[in-house]
């Protein structure tokens, strides 16, 4: 992928779920980073298989050519009683990743979220809006977290996601006007901006000059279809398949490459599907995709 300006990795979540975990329950650290290995792709984000001593994952990554990008980090900023646990969590989490060279941190709200939030019950079948006090102690919080990550010289990247508080374009535009420009930045996800009901080539224009880090992922729109008329939740949608990677759903990349190409975006981008591996081979779904975004590359040069 010569051709890109920026630097396209690959999230281990094509090989294991991370929120349904029985996506790839069997498959090995080994099998993930050989394939990302074989598919030339350089950059991955920390997964459940992979090896917590940082020691050992800097060895089987640098044996492959491959670097740690990013890992997600959940916080539970939006209630004042958990902040001071929660970011003295968030410190080891950015000093784990400065030391594997990461320069991002996948950052998101867990407060509210019927399956991240440890306060829920398993009976509750509603994510829980913030309220105008959960607003101004999440953004308080996402800020300090921040100038934690830049004293390390990482970049907090806040991940709007399905099934949380920060979902739908207008939450996103929010967030984006409560939070330091300086010490907060987006994670740009396409396929969840778009299961949060917003345009995603929108949602880059306008808010491009906060976004340090891009998800690429793709939407099956008949699938999303029938969850939302069956009123199913977030990670239900995962089981039935509503991810899938670029090139394969009902998003068009065209545009959406085209701005990546004239804003001349530097930073990393993660190839992500996100379904059951069982029955869609994350190796070949990932060179399905490879070869989509070539496609698109060859056609926006001529």
């Amino acid at each position: 992928m010569e051709e890109l300006p920026f630097k396209l990795g690959i999230h281990p979540i094509n090989w294991v779920g991370e929120d349904v975990k029985e996506h790839g329950a069997d498959t090995t650290f080994e099998q993930i980073v050989d394939e990302i290995q074989k598919l030339g792709l350089t950059g991955t984000e920390m997964g459940r298989k992979y090896p917590t001593d940082s020691n050992e994952l800097k060895k089987e990554l640098s044996e492959r050519g491959i670097s740690l990008v990013s890992q997600w980090k959940s916080v539970l900023f939006s209630d004042p009683a958990y902040r001071e646990e929660e970011l003295e969590a968030y410190r080891k989490h950015v000093l784990f990743l400065k030391e594997m060279g990461s320069t991002v941190i996948s950052t998101a709200e867990v407060g509210g979220s019927l399956h991240f939030d440890p306060r829920r019950t398993p009976n509750e079948k509603e994510v829980l809006r913030l309220d105008e006090a959960g607003w101004q102690s999440l953004a308080e919080g996402l800020n300090r977290a921040g100038a934690i990550a830049a004293e390390h010289g990482l970049k907090l990247t806040y991940h709007h996601h399905g099934g949380t508080v920060i979902e739908s374009p207008e939450e996103i535009d929010r967030l984006m006007e409560l939070t330091d420009p300086s010490l907060v930045y987006l994670l740009f996800d396409t396929g969840h901006t778009y299961y949060g009901g917003g345009d995603p080539l929108t949602v880059l224009r306008k808010h491009y000059n906060r976004i340090a880090y891009i998800h690429l992922k793709d939407i099956r729109q008949a699938v999303l279809d029938e969850a939302r008329a069956e009123q199913v939740d977030f990670v239900t949608c995962i089981r039935k398949g509503v991810f899938t990677v670029p090139g394969d759903g009902c998003l068009d990349f065209a545009p959406i490459f085209k701005e990546l190409l004239d804003r001349k975006y530097t930073g990393w981008a993660m190839l992500e599907g996100e379904q059951d591996p069982a029955t869609h081979n994350a190796y070949e779904y990932a060179k399905n995709a490879l070869n989509y975004i070539h496609s698109l590359l060859i056609k926006e040069s001529r």
